[in-house]
Formats: C-alpha cells, structure tokens, sequence
C-alpha cells in the first residue's frame, strides 16, 4: 500500500534508504508513492501524451495557468484530453502536484473538471483532464474577440449557479471539506453545453470540519482575494465566496476583477460595485452587450455578489445559502452591508512609480493604508499584468 500524503505539507512518513531518510518531496518517488494509492487514477507514459499532442505542439495549446501549459490531446481510442504539463520553472513543487491527484481523483461533481490521469517520468509531471470543449470562462468572456462567446443572461445565469454548486459541494459535501484557493474566470472551464465546471486544485487546501480557519502562506490572484486573508493568512472558506462573488461581477459586467476600470478613477470592478451599490445605480455595471434579460433577477444576482465580498467575512453567506439566494425571488438589502477593503498593484494606483509589483490595501474612499504589506507578486502567464500573488501572513 502506497504512502499517506499530507496536503498541508511534506509526507506524513519517510522511508528509509542505507539507514538514512530520503527526501520525500524531491521528485518520482514521493509521487509515484502516492499513485499506488488511488485506484480511479490512470497513470499515462510519456511517450502517449507526446503521440497524443503532436509532441506538445503549440498549435495544440488551449490555455496557460500560473504552474503550467495546457495542451488538447487526442489519445489512441479516439478520447478528446486537456493535458496540463507543469513547467520546470513552476512554482507548483511536488506537494501541490500531489494534492492535485489527491484530491481531485477523490471526488466527482457535475460541476468539477474530472481528472482521468497522470504522467510521472523523470522531471515530467502532468495532468490529464476531461476535455472541454469551449475552454475557460475568461476565454468565452474577457478573451479577445475572436475567441468571445456569445453569452446571453439565461447563459450567464447559469455559469453562476453551476459554479456555485460546485463550491457548495467541496466546502460542505466534499470529505474532508475543500477550500479551492483560486476561483476566477480562467479556473471554471465550460463544456459543449456551457456548463460550467470548476477546476485547477494545485493551490486548495483540505479543510477538516473541525477546523475554524487555516494560517497559511497566502496564495491566489490580484482582484480575487478576500482582505482578511491577504493581509492576515486566515484562510477559510469565506475566501472562496469573496472570489466567487467577484466572480459573478465579472460575469455580469463582463469585465476583469483583476484590472482597474480605467475610465472610472482606477477603480477595480469590486470598488465600482459597491460604489455603484452607494449611489442606487447598480444595474449600470450590466455588460452593454447584454440585450432582453430581467432587471429583476440580475440585480438579485449583483446583490448576492455583494453578500458575498463584504468586508467582514463572518457576515458572508454559505455556498449552501449562495445557491438559494441565487435560485429563489427573495428580497436581499444591501444597504447595511459593510464594503471590503481592496487589495490591488500598486501600479494601479494614480501617481505611484510604474514598474512597481509590490501591493496595498485600498480602502473606500481612495484612502491608501497598509502601502508597506508584504505582498510580492508573480507573472501570470496569461497576460503581462502582474495578477498571481503570495502574501507572507503576520
């Protein structure tokens, strides 16, 4: 029987070798270890993902993530494949890698991205994924127009609610529980009939139901990530519903959570909401795009979002009470919400030197404090802004 992971940090067991330990976390063997484990994990060879992408040619390339390239595959009884190569430069070392296995092997949900394999030879670590057929969310949404899908409300209605239940179900359904980490547009990928399913677990974190909140190493991306976590490292699953309702902002302004709204002040979309939310114009953030939908419903979708990225996380709503708000006429005030502070670039900000990748903390009313919080920032391979983040916790 293989050895026991930890998704919390390096291998609950080490062997022993010429009566010293061997490093559990430096390469095959700690994932080859795990892989005798799971029996719905179908381990490829190189050679089959090679012959199943045309030698990873870049005309089959489908998407890039913060750990990796992501490749459309045709394997030899005909199975249409998405096959995520980790890079060597990857941030994702071999216990993200492992809980990547772990745990999406270990559960299946109609709205999670099912993975069917992996390949583990030499330095080659990769990920062998249901193929979708219409990409990523950000693709369809926020891609370049080429590559846009036509959306109408019905459609993004229910991205939002097929989204939520996928995170209802790994925070509350899942065992042990999942805080996935990093929800956003280019993490929930839609198959031929738009469904939407959540995927890319390299950054979530098992949450044992015992467990209030987790301290850890913050890790995510710029305009998703809830405040408290950011600047404290208390992670919980309100983090997840923070993203999620940046989520459904973007969905229904058709715009970047990620990027300043640069017409309106170099306001992120969350700021524009809640400002939009202060002056009773909140339907002003619909994509102009959007044609013949209910001015009654969207607006209950907007008042959820905003439920859920309030400042104070405890007062944010359940995934469990997100798909009921979203699915039910219910009245919804947003008046007394409290608005969240802001993390963002501090390239984004008027009058700061360009060029700088450090953040702050933005507060309501364009007040800056907290300038000098340790945020550092890594290169998202999707575009030349500065989007994936690591916050060292107090």
């Amino acid at each position: 029987m293989g050895r026991r992971f930890c998704c919390f940090g390096a291998p609950r067991s080490r062997e022993k070798k010429n009566g010293h330990r061997t490093k559990s976390d430096s390469g095959v063997g700690a994932v080859v270890g795990l892989l005798q484990a799971p029996k719905n994990v179908r381990l490829f060879s190189y050679n089959e993902l090679k012959s199943a992408t045309r030698n990873f040619h870049p005309t089959n390339r489908i998407g890039r993530g913060g750990f990796g390239v992501v490749y459309k595959g045709t394997l030899r009884d005909e199975t249409q494949v998405a096959i995520k190569s980790l890079s060597a430069e990857s941030k994702q070392g071999t216990n993200e890698f492992l809980t990547e296995i772990d745990m999406v092997s270990n559960i299946r949900h109609p709205n999670l991205v099912q993975l069917m394999g992996c390949c583990v030879e030499g330095t080659n670590r990769i990920l062998v994924y249901e193929y979708l057929e219409n990409n990523s969310l950000e693709n369809a949404l926020l891609g370049p127009k080429n590559k846009r899908i036509a959306l109408d409300w019905p459609k993004r209605a229910a991205i939002c609610v097929g989204t939520a239940h996928g995170l209802a179900f790994l925070h509350e359904e899942a065992e042990p529980h999942i805080v996935h980490r990093d929800i956003k547009a280019s993490n929930v990928l839609l198959d031929k009939d738009l469904a939407p399913k959540i995927g890319d677990f390299g950054l979530a974190k098992l949450f044992p139901n015992n467990v209030t909140h987790i301290s850890t190493r913050v890790a995510g991306t710029m305009g998703y990530l809830a405040p408290e976590y950011a600047l404290l490292g208390q992670l919980t699953k309100k983090a997840d519903i923070y993203s999620f309702g940046v989520l459904v902002l973007e969905i229904i302004s058709g715009r970047s959570g990620s990027k300043s709204v640069w017409e309106l002040d170099m306001h992120t979309l969350l700021e524009w909401a809640w400002k939009l939310r202060d002056e009773d114009r909140l339907l002003d953030i619909v994509d102009r795009e959007l044609v013949g939908y209910s001015e009654e419903e969207v607006l209950r979708f907007i008042k959820v979002a905003l439920f859920c990225t309030q400042g104070t996380s405890n007062q944010r709503p359940s995934m469990k009470q997100v798909v009921e708000m979203l699915s039910d006429e219910i009245g919804l005030d947003v008046g007394s919400l409290i608005q969240p502070g802001v993390v963002k670039d501090r390239d984004q900000i008027p009058g700061n030197p360009s060029g700088s990748s450090r953040g702050v903390w933005r507060q309501k009313g364009d007040r800056l404090a907290n300038a000098a919080s340790p945020i550092t920032s890594t290169r998202n391979m999707n575009s030349s802004t500065m989007s994936m983040v690591e916050v060292e916790p107090r």
